[in-house]
This record gives structure tokens, sequence and C-alpha cells, in this order.
């Protein structure tokens, strides 16, 4: 139970994540009002009393409120947490200035980057909000499904003032939900962003028969990329190995419950991208998340082999084998370094 004193909170997007945290909440004592865009969705959450479409079998306790309006589910809300895809996080985050006092802060669980501008949310949400707005993300190895059983988690928020980040930890944190405080905002991003991208890759090689030896390699090596990355555009390298980096690296390349290991799944399959999205059903971040690690890498001059093996399965039309083939074929080189 947080030691504050019961909060009104904002949960702004009603998948299963943005579900689960609003669950963990209202377990915390808080009163939750759970928004979504969707008519048709907010129906269903006040019809069954539960979300049957992304988080079926948990009913929603009375103290959480579905609702369809952004002025009711900000009216009077301490915090507000945004838990939308990516690409729609700009358009989200552009509608609360005018409805959230200035001292209020804002937090995201998203994982990504906008994909029309290819920058961290953090620079979206400065050039939204400005730079004086509390800021805060949560990431780290979390799948809403085991959130909503209270089964034991533990993930990180990154915030750009100590008492914000403080203050959420203590909301979020329960005997059964560990929530740590950091203030690498950039690191933690860009690793709930980049391992979207090499859980892709490991799917692919999981569904191509390579086995552990492969997939311990590219969980290794991907936190070399992610990491070459991360501290290229600001972060700091411990958070690489921590909850948010390694932490959610390996969680979401070693579980079917990952949507983006799901899909490498399917690739392997010979199932098409389009396909494959629609057998998942859901958002895959990682598609749209391996235009942006191109092109940053790019743009910085990082060596990404397996997240650059990844966007051309996704878009240059490469086979999960040819892919493979091209990572096997590269020159040996040092480890470190």
């Amino acid at each position: 139970m947080s030691r504050f004193a019961p909060a009104t909170i904002a949960v702004l997007g009603a998948g299963s994540w943005g579900t689960a945290l609003g669950l963990l909440l209202c377990r915390n004592g808080h009163q939750v009002r759970l928004w979504s865009h969707d008519a048709a969705q907010i129906d269903a959450l006040q019809r069954d009393g539960e979300n049957r479409q992304f988080l079926p079998g948990f009913p929603l306790p009375p103290q959480l409120m579905p609702t369809l309006s952004l002025d009711e589910a900000l009216a009077g809300a301490t915090e507000c947490v945004l838990v939308v895809p990516s690409h729609a996080f700009r358009h989200v985050l552009s509608q609360l200035p005018s409805r959230l006092p200035e001292h209020s802060g804002i937090a995201w669980a998203t994982k990504g980057f906008d994909p029309t501008t290819g920058q961290l949310l953090h620079a979206v949400a400065h050039e939204v909000l400005g730079v004086a707005r509390q800021l805060a993300v949560i990431s780290g190895p979390s799948f809403a499904l085991e959130v909503a059983r209270g089964l034991p988690t533990a993930v990180t928020v990154a915030a750009n003032h100590p008492e914000f980040a403080g203050r959420l930890a203590q909301l979020l944190h329960s005997e059964r939900f560990r929530a740590y405080t950091s203030s690498d905002i950039i690191g933690v991003e860009v690793s709930g962003a980049a391992k979207n991208v090499l859980a892709i890759a490991t799917g692919i090689a999981d569904g191509l028969g390579f086995g552990a030896n492969t997939r311990a390699a590219l969980i290794t090596r991907g936190l070399a990329e992610l990491s070459r990355l991360g501290t290229a555009l600001g972060g700091r390298a411990e958070t690489f190995t921590g909850l948010a980096g390694m932490g959610d690296l390996v969680l979401t390349c070693t579980d079917n419950q990952s949507r983006n290991r799901r899909l490498g799944l399917a690739l392997a399959r010979g199932l098409s991208v389009t396909t494959a999205l629609a057998e998942i059903g859901q958002e895959v971040e990682g598609v749209v998340t391996a235009l942006s690690v191109q092109a940053l890498a790019a743009a910085l001059g990082i060596d990404m082999p397996i997240s650059e093996q990844v966007y051309r399965v996704l878009y240059a039309q490469v086979s999960p084998e040819q892919a493979t083939a091209a990572l096997l074929e590269r020159e040996p080189k040092p480890e470190l370094g």
C-alpha cells in the first residue's frame, strides 16, 4: 500500500498495460479514471466490468471508472499517466495543457520513439508542455497479465524532478510491485524502445530453430547495441544493465507474452508482416521503432547489425533466413571496445 494519501489518477489508454496499471493503483487504494478515445471500448468496459478485449478475467473495481471524456478523466487528477501507442503520444499529449494545472506532473508508460520525428518521448513532451513541467517515464520488465495477477514485479520510474519520481514510485509501490527511481530519462526511454526491435530478432531466431545458444548471443549482443545507442543519445551506461535495460530486454526476448517476440516467431513461419500483425491483433511497437532506430544509428554512425537486419526483414523484403546469414557472415571483431 502506498504511504501517500489516496490519490485520483488519470490513466490515458485502456489497452492491456493501461488496464493493468489501473488495477494496481486501485489495489493501492487510489481512484483511477481509465480513458480511451474508443467509444465502443468504453461501452464494453462499462457493460462487462472487465477489459475482455485486452485483459480478460480481471474485474474492474468500483474505484476504477472508464471514461470517454478527457475532461472527466483529468478533472481533479493529481497525476496523469499516458499508456498509449507511440504514434498517438504527441496527439494525446497536446490535449493536456489546457486541462491540467501547470504544477501537475505527467508520466508515461509508452515505449517507443515519435514515429514522425524520431524523437524520444521526453523531447516531444518538452515541445508540447514546456521544459518546466514535471515529467517521468515508467519502464521495466513488466507484462500486463502478471501485474494484473499481482505477481512480483519491479520497474524503474525515471523523472526530471526527484520528488516526482519518488511520488510516482510510492503510488505504484506495493508488497508485490517494486518501483525504483532514476534521473536517467533518456537511458530508460532508449532501453524500453530499442529492446522491442531486438525481441523481434530473438523471435525470428527461435522460430528458425536456432536454439538457446543463439538466443543468448542475440540478447547479449543486442544489449551492446542498445547501450551504444543509448549512451550516444545521452543515457548513462549503468542504466542499460538495470531493470529498464537488461531486465526488460531479457523479458521481452524470452517469453511469448511479448508481442514483439511473437511477431518474430510469425515471420520465421513465413508470414508477411501484415498477416503477422493481424494475427497478433494488438500494437507491436518494435515495427515502427525499427525505423527510428535505423535512422538514428545511421545518423550517429553507430554499428547496430542486429537491429539493421530486423529493419531489413520488416521493410526491405529480406527473408529471415537471409537476415540471419548476413549476421553470421560478418567479419570477426573484438567483443568489447
